[in-house]
């Protein structure tokens, strides 16, 4: 089993060699969940792509624990970035496909206020929702021994979708109906570098207007197979076909 992952605000400098504490929250789960004890490996992580291995010297109570750290090394960030916008789902599916995304891989994640979209995040309700999607992110990543955590954007408008698809070096909206003239994705030419950007539409699909517009600004319509998907899982399923063709998972 590869050692446990533990986020920390901020590694050591280059050089330290000093004993170092994990506390709070992490430092309670390595020491009263994980029950880690001298001589096991744990590797530390700021989750924006710099970590450091280290063996534990030490369990302290229920929430400390005295770690000695190898040097900290930075991990460069993946070529080509993959960002997912997301249609925002109904209940908790939409952090099952943060969750999933995140295992499998996907660089950024764009929460979406689709026209079709039944549910809304507005006010309260919204930076509830949106610190879970941030938090799900983080915890995935942990799980799935990532030191590069998915960036969750800010809500976006339709418009701010747009926009981002606009700049993006390959710019795909998935959408299942074959009359409409959608192209497979697994057959798609892709960018070896650079950004691709994936929309994902709601359990009622992308609307023409929504359609339109994204086609304007160079987006063109893919499909995934033959089934349809979820809308909180198709994401999962083309970032892993992406991560595969783009020689990321090689």
């Amino acid at each position: 089993m590869t050692a446990p992952v533990f986020v920390v605000e901020e590694l050591p400098g280059p050089g330290a060699r000093s004993a170092f504490v994990l506390d709070g929250p992490e430092g309670r789960h390595a020491v009263s969940v994980k029950r880690l004890r001298a001589g096991e490996a744990v590797v530390l992580t700021d989750g924006a792509g710099r970590w450091a291995e280290g063996e534990v010297v030490a369990a302290e109570g229920k929430d400390r624990l005295v770690l000695s750290l190898k040097d900290v090394v930075e991990e460069p960030a993946e070529s080509p970035r993959i960002t997912v916008v997301q249609a925002l789902p109904k209940g908790d599916r939409g952090e099952l496909a943060v969750e999933t995304m995140t295992e499998t891989g996907v660089d950024a994640i764009v929460p979406w206020a689709a026209a079709r979209c039944i549910t809304q995040w507005k006010g309260e309700r919204g930076l509830k929702a949106l610190a879970k999607w941030r938090a799900t992110a983080r915890e995935a990543g942990k799980q799935s021994r990532r030191v590069r955590f998915p960036e969750v954007a800010d809500q976006a408008t339709t418009r701010q979708v747009a926009a981002l698809l606009s700049e993006a070096d390959f710019a795909a909206v998935l959408h299942e109906d074959r009359e409409y003239g959608s192209e497979p994705l697994a057959t798609a030419e892709l960018p070896s570098s650079g950004r691709i950007v994936l929309v994902v539409g709601p359990e009622g699909g992308v609307s023409p207007e929504e359609l339109a517009l994204f086609e304007g600004v160079g987006a063109k319509a893919y499909r995934l197979g033959r089934s349809v998907l979820r809308t909180s899982t198709a994401g999962t399923a083309a970032t892993a076909l992406l991560l595969g063709r783009t020689g990321r998972w090689s």
